[in-house]
């Protein structure tokens, strides 16, 4: 099952050198998701990064960093609705309901699905879905490969997902979450973290 990481919002110091750690650590797939930033932020979180990982990158902002950076591809959202004029490569979309993913999915090389359980980076974000409404659409086949699970993502709720049939979880808070950047001396246990969601989910 793909393990998928979300960037935080906002750019920090030490960014580069966890998003190198973790792909060291097999890391399958970063979303660089960076709303409301200046596109020079990301352009140097990129060049920070080695080379050898941007084709495992997606972007959700500033569309030309695919082509600039031979990125993995992009990652449409209600700030970003539209592929590029004459664009050609990975697409991925947000989606949050079951209606939504049973239009999309065929669509695109996966689609977010969120969220399925209570957010851990925005606490007001509650989950959309009944465990019996998740077990209908597996059943039926609405969740399938295509499908990765966004929204409160943890150790335990990744055996959930994989019984399900999902293709993949997509982490943010349970990961950044463990990295204070005005205090940490290091991030050691944000790889500890990721070594337990990836050995779950492979």
């Amino acid at each position: 099952m793909k393990l998928i990481l979300i960037t935080t919002p906002k750019f920090f110091i030490e960014e580069d050198q966890i998003i190198t750690a973790l792909f060291e650590e097999g890391l399958d797939v970063l979303h660089l998701r960076k709303p409301d930033t200046a596109p020079m932020f990301s352009e140097r979180l990129l060049t920070l990064i080695p080379k050898q990982y941007h084709k495992r990158i997606v972007t959700h902002d500033h569309f030309y960093l695919k082509e600039e950076f031979n990125l993995m591809g992009v990652h449409l959202n209600s700030r970003n609705p539209d592929v590029p004029l004459n664009y050609k490569g990975h697409v991925s979309c947000s989606c949050h309901s079951l209606e939504e993913v049973k239009q999309k999915k065929g669509h695109f090389n996966y689609v977010f699905m969120s969220p399925i359980f209570d957010s851990i980076s925005k606490k007001e974000y509650l989950s959309n879905f009944s465990f019996d409404e998740l077990k209908a659409a597996s059943k039926s086949g609405i969740i399938d490969k295509k499908v990765i699970a966004l929204g409160g993502i943890r150790p335990e709720s990744i055996r959930l997902i994989r019984k399900l049939g999902f293709g993949g979880a997509a982490v943010l808070g349970d990961i950044w979450d463990r990295f204070d950047e005005h205090n940490a001396i290091n991030y050691a246990e944000v790889l500890q973290r990721f070594k337990q969601l990836k050995k779950l989910a492979d």
